[in-house]
């Protein structure tokens, strides 16, 4: 896993950031620790847009953004790091280059092809944190079980109609869940995918938001995460239910022996 190398907090990081370095929980340490983190964000869409724009803005160090596709109209109704001249690019580039506008002080590595295997493994090795911002079961349970087997923290997130949710996944928690005990041997291909019933934008928003708050926290090592808990958004109502998500002692994933991790597969 990447390791932050702390050197202090120049005059215009100290200018940039200031309104985090005031926060108690995060500081001038926090900040430090942000600036030598490194986050990989699978999916630029409607989640990763909001996402990958706050981790960039508050000043994580290193972003990896994993996505194979490119921008199509259709995408810029929710889809916020993209805009019209952008249709037909990877959206990996265009996200890089809105990043860069945002805030050029971050690194940023495009990756515009889907990680598989040990490449998937090797990114999320490298990776303090991982944020989960596809939508496709399968991609899903594969960043999981990959996570769990280096040790990963995972920052979850879902949004579809009008409801979406956000959980974490850690790994270094022993009394963490994983994705699998959420959802099971659920069928990978299930799922109905929003370009057939839809996704309000602003919702995406939300649960992008909470996701980079949840890995910001991650990063910085401070406040309470939502490991062991799921938060449920419905954006018809405004209403917000956090509920308590135990680990599955049979869970396959996370509740395998010591050292058994190597014989799960990636794919």
């Amino acid at each position: 896993m990447h390791r932050p190398k702390l050197g202090g907090v120049n005059e215009d990081q100290q200018a940039r950031y200031s309104r985090h370095i005031l926060l108690p929980g995060i500081g001038e340490s926090g900040q430090e620790r942000l600036l030598g983190s490194r986050a990989l964000i699978v999916g630029l869409g409607g989640l990763g847009s909001p996402a990958a724009m706050y981790l960039a803005a508050s000043g994580v160090g290193e972003l990896v953004l994993s996505d194979y596709d490119y921008v199509e109209l259709s995408n810029l109704q929710r889809q916020i790091i993209h805009t019209s001249a952008d249709v037909g690019r990877d959206k990996v580039d265009s996200a890089r280059d809105a990043i860069a506008r945002l805030n050029p002080g971050v690194s940023v590595e495009a990756l515009a092809h889907a990680l598989d295997d040990e490449d998937l493994e090797d990114e999320v090795r490298r990776a303090d944190v991982v944020v989960d911002a596809c939508d496709n079961f399968e991609t899903r349970f594969q960043l999981n079980e990959v996570c769990w087997r280096t040790g990963t923290p995972l920052v979850s997130g879902a949004a579809v109609r009008l409801e979406g949710q956000v959980s974490v996944f850690d790994p270094r928690d022993s009394e963490s869940p994983c994705f699998h005990c959420l959802y099971g041997d659920v069928d990978a291909a299930e799922g109905e995918p929003c370009s057939r019933i839809g996704v309000l934008a602003p919702l995406l928003g939300v649960i992008g938001s909470i996701q980079a708050t949840e890995a910001l926290k991650i990063l910085a090592d401070f406040g309470s995460r939502m490991t062991g808990r799921l938060v449920l958004v419905d954006a018809l109502t405004m209403e917000m239910h956090v509920v308590r998500l135990p680990k599955d002692p049979k869970c396959p994933v996370c509740s395998v022996p010591e050292g058994d991790f190597a014989r799960l597969a990636v794919g």
